[in-house]
């Protein structure tokens, strides 16, 4: 039996600590919070997306970064392992529109109790308020751990789940990168990797909260088609956010161009688009242009649209020409926006980069360069789209790094 110390309470490191713990470890886990799982409490809008239903092998189309490295983590505990975990913990699942799965109660919180009743169950000692300053290594081993209040942690092995550095308030901030470089691993260069777009165009902000359902965004590099999403997608105060917006966001680099088409009714060709707007304006035929697009759009996007378009809003539907039908039908189907940057990484859904992976045996999680370290989560250099992969990979991990040991 070892002394296992584990740092970090999202979901890998809970499931570490449990793992360590059934294989007969004497398992503390430390949380730099006043509370555990913090970021999970707040994960798909409170309503905490644990895991998708997708098989395994489809599965790894959603991982975007070092998909290789987590075959073995994936393939020994998988989506369906997790599913079964948390029912066990007494907390009933449902899957939704693409595959993803959430609590049937929509409370991120009864999760949570679920890993609680694992670790309670399994004898993990939890101390709270206890954030790790200093990792005291000598020899390439780990002897102790000090903490911002000032005491020392010493156990046998050290499993690390400190996260990335998104959303610093529910203590995944990344301060404990420069540690894990001073002991001698390799940080890859942490980047937003799934966080909303800024844009350079100001009429957004008239749009702020505005939710624009099943559209289709394709974004452009130097004017040259990249990649297109279809979905859901939000106006925002400084641009965009949403679903397709934050997977958008990860083929989005500093030094480059881009612009981003919007076609806000993707189901229709421009041609049947058109068919459709010449049928709405013969039903408003004798109404103002600002009393014609209801059918069409939400109320608070009409005046940002007829501003766009710059059509008289008190022109009369049947006086409307076919040329600027043909403006209305490309704001509609081609609305172009200019990307100004990305929000910064403390905003992003999923920090890109981390522990340099080749620095971790992926069969066990421990780490190559320290005897007595191992690492799990978004820690390491591992991302994926939302949609539950994210947190089924740091389940997974967490599983392995707690199993190997």
């Amino acid at each position: 039996m070892k002394n296992v110390i584990v740092v970090g309470s999202g979901p890998a490191g809970m499931m570490a600590a449990i793992s360590a713990s059934k294989c007969g470890h004497r398992v503390t886990l430390l949380e730099g919070n006043n509370k555990i799982a913090k970021k999970l409490y707040i994960s798909g809008k409170g309503r905490c997306n644990v895991t998708n239903k997708k098989t395994i092998d489809n599965f790894f189309e959603n991982v975007l970064t070092n998909k290789e490295f987590l075959y073995s983590a994936l393939y020994t505990f998988t989506n369906e392992d997790t599913i079964k975990f948390v029912e066990d913990g007494g907390t009933k699942l449902k899957v939704e529109r693409g595959d993803r799965v959430f609590p049937v109660s929509d409370k991120s919180s009864d999760i949570i109790k679920s890993f609680e009743k694992q670790l309670k169950r399994n004898n993990v000692e939890i101390l709270i308020n206890s954030k790790v300053e200093r990792i005291n290594v000598h020899n390439n081993t780990i002897e102790s751990l000090k903490l911002s209040n000032g005491k020392k942690v010493i156990g046998d092995h050290y499993i690390f789940a400190t996260g990335g550095a998104s959303y610093p308030l529910t203590g995944s901030d990344g301060k404990l990168f420069s540690e894990y470089k001073r002991i001698g691993h390799n940080v890859i260069e942490l980047k937003p990797s799934l966080v909303p777009i800024e844009i350079r165009e100001k009429w957004p902000t008239e749009l702020q909260g505005v939710s624009i359902k099943n559209a289709s965004m394709t974004l452009y590099k130097n004017n040259k088609k990249e990649i297109s999403f279809q979905g859901d997608f939000i106006f925002t105060h400084f641009g965009l956010s949403g679903p397709i917006v934050l997977k958008m966001s990860r083929y989005i680099s500093d030094d480059e161009n881009y612009s981003i088409e919007i076609d806000l009714k993707p189901a229709l060709d421009d041609k049947e688009f058109d068919l459709r707007l010449q049928k709405d304006f013969m039903k408003y035929s004798n109404k103002n242009f600002k009393n014609s697009l209801d059918d069409l759009l939400p109320k608070k996007f009409i005046p940002v649209m007829i501003d766009i378009v710059k059509i008289d809003p008190y022109k009369k539907i049947n006086s409307i020409t076919k040329q600027e039908r043909k403006r209305i039908l490309d704001c509609f189907k081609h609305l172009i926006v200019n990307v100004e940057g990305l929000r910064p990484v403390s905003e992003a859904i999923v920090t890109s980069g981390g522990i340099d992976v080749s620095e971790i045996n992926p069969s066990t999680m421990k780490s190559k360069i320290i005897r007595n370290l191992s690492f799990a989560g978004e820690v390491m250099d591992v991302d994926a789209f939302t949609g539950g992969y994210n947190v089924q990979i740091a389940i997974s991990t967490g599983f392995l790094a707690g199993n190997s040991i």
